[in-house]
């Protein structure tokens, strides 16, 4: 049985990533944060364990380089949990957006036959890759901070301006030396989709502007509307508190 999208097995493995997260926060919420780090640990390095696949299964890894916002975000909650640094994990709540349109989007992998190797491997690192930056805060190893709203949006903007630059490199290389996947294909690697869009929400962005990377810089207001729209009860808490002070 293949996953398929919007398919019964597909909406029911929804459910079971949001089971997951759910069970292992009430498993770890009245644990120390010893345990509680230990524990996520673990769980993030089904992330690290997917690039690694990604790199030696397809004979191709020039097109599975941690590049992606999932992968980047797969990286960086190790640094997150050991650090407990409050930007990068203030960063990786947006950045695990990617992994949850990995899985709801899912038409890259939706030819994936459920419980084999390639959709268990897919399927468990998008799950945490999303879950964990939400437990951090859940659990709190740590706060929740607007005051990091503007490195985010700064931090994200050079890393997609970056991973485009390598994109049109590694697209010049792989033109110049006439290297193709196990297909024959000629290989194009697309990084966070600076190159075209490749699924329906980019698509929009591109009818609107039909520019490579220009077409995803939209996405940073949108970004910015998103983390506002987050953060805003502790803004609302914050704003009331000042006030009820100036009152005082």
């Amino acid at each position: 049985m293949v996953w398929g999208t919007f398919t019964a097995a597909h909406i029911i493995s929804l459910f079971v990533a949001v089971i997951l997260n759910v069970a292992l926060y009430f498993i770890l919420k009245n644990k120390s944060d010893k345990i509680k780090t230990i524990v996520l640990l673990v769980f993030s390095s089904f992330g690290i364990l997917a690039i690694i696949y990604n790199l030696v299964a397809w004979n191709s890894p020039l097109e599975y380089l941690p590049f992606h916002m999932c992968n980047i975000n797969a990286l960086l909650i190790p640094v997150a949990l050991i650090t407990k640094n409050k930007r990068v994990g203030n960063l990786l709540l947006l950045w695990s957006i990617g992994a949850l349109i990995a899985l709801v989007v899912n038409h890259m992998a939706q030819d994936y036959e459920l419980f084999k190797i390639v959709f268990l491997q897919y399927f468990l690192s998008h799950t945490f890759e999303f879950g964990i930056p939400i437990l951090i805060f859940a659990l709190k190893l740590i706060p929740m901070d607007p005051k990091t709203i503007p490195s985010t949006l700064i931090i994200s903007f050079i890393i997609l301006t970056v991973i485009h630059f390598i994109n049109l490199g590694l697209n010049n290389y792989i033109v110049k030396n006439d290297l193709r996947d196990w297909e024959g294909n000629l290989i194009v690697v697309n990084y966070m989709f600076t190159i075209y869009p490749d699924n329906p929400a980019l698509q929009f962005f591109y009818n609107l502007i039909p520019y490579p990377y220009f077409y995803v810089l939209p996405i940073i207001p949108v970004f910015a509307a998103y983390l506002l729209l987050i953060y805003s009860p502790i803004l609302i808490k914050e704003q009331n508190k000042s006030e009820n002070n100036h009152l005082e």
